[in-house]
């Protein structure tokens, strides 16, 4: 030993193989460097950049000045924007409650230890891997006028003429939610197989001695364990309502319905957006919007997770 330190050599050696590089404080950063560039690329900056130009009157293909509050006051007052805003607070409202018990049933269904159980799980799950315009396609091909369902519907006599799925505003918007809803099931079927599995068997074991049955069960044993995941479900899904466009365009079309009456959001952002004549401006505005009704559901399902907690 040299110099005063007094070190067993091993570790000074080791010190010595590292290198300088190892002792600065800036080395772990290195490493997270590539993934917080992505994070600032893709994801800060275009925010940044959709907060500025929604101050701005801006279009797709020239820059814009600064208005102020314009864009957001156009857009309080326009019929087509609380259109699109119903409709979309519409689908949450709809296909949330579907989204959170449906998926909690099945997974209980296809938990049960059966011979063959694993090929109804993959079944489920198969609209979830498929794409969402092959599953739209197929749905419109379903729902069209001289459709599947029509032609079965007129061959049984049910109905005198064709169901206008596809042609009538309502119905269209009902058609778009049934397609999100049957294309999201085995999607949140899996996150409750994962609670489920963690569900004590004892519990069940102890009701069932006790006299309850499966129902009673499910209710006061399943529902309270899961409803952690609940939330987090309803949570997932209702970010998931807020932004749906691909069931939309593809039922209805780029008009979003006979004269637009199906329209949501995200759909209406698109239209106001892109072409030649697009204003970048106002279309922010619009996304600006999304973004909170969006951030005050999230933290509507936040608040109900600390009180079930409590």
């Amino acid at each position: 030993m040299t110099g005063g330190d007094r070190r067993p050599a091993a570790p000074r050696a080791a010190e010595a193989i590292r290198g300088p590089l190892h002792r600065r404080w800036w080395s772990p950063y290195l490493f997270l460097a590539p993934g917080l560039a992505t994070v600032v690329l893709f994801g800060l900056w275009p925010f940044a950049n959709t907060v500025v130009l929604s101050f701005t009157d801006a279009r797709i293909l020239t820059g814009g000045g600064f208005v102020g509050l314009d864009n957001y006051r156009r857009a309080l007052g326009d019929p087509d924007f609380w259109t699109a805003a119903g409709n979309s607070v519409l689908y949450l409202l709809v296909v949330v409650p579907c989204l959170v018990l449906l998926p909690l049933a099945l997974a209980v269904l296809v938990q049960a230890r059966v011979p063959g159980i694993g090929f109804f799980r993959s079944a489920y799950y198969t609209p979830v891997i498929a794409s969402a315009v092959v599953v739209g396609l197929v749905w419109q091909w379903v729902l069209r006028s001289d459709g599947l369902v029509n032609t079965v519907f007129l061959r049984l006599r049910i109905v005198s003429e064709p169901v206008p799925f596809l042609t009538d505003s309502t119905l269209l918007l009902v058609s778009a939610m049934l397609v999100t809803v049957w294309k999201g099931l085995g999607y949140y079927m899996v996150f409750y197989l994962a609670a489920l599995g963690n569900v004590p068997a004892s519990l069940h074991e102890a009701a069932a001695l006790d006299g309850a049955g499966p129902v009673r069960r499910f209710v006061h044993i399943t529902v309270p364990q899961v409803k952690p995941m609940m939330l987090l479900v309803g949570t997932l899904s209702a970010v998931s309502a807020l932004r749906v466009f691909t069931e939309v365009y593809i039922l209805g079309g780029e008009s979003g319905g006979p004269g637009g009456g199906a329209r949501t959001l995200p759909f209406l952002i698109r239209q106001v957006g892109l072409g030649f004549a697009g204003e970048t401006g106002y279309a922010s505005a619009i996304s600006l919007l999304l973004f909170l009704l969006t951030l005050a559901f999230s933290l509507l399902g936040r608040r109900l997770a600390r009180g079930d907690e409590t």
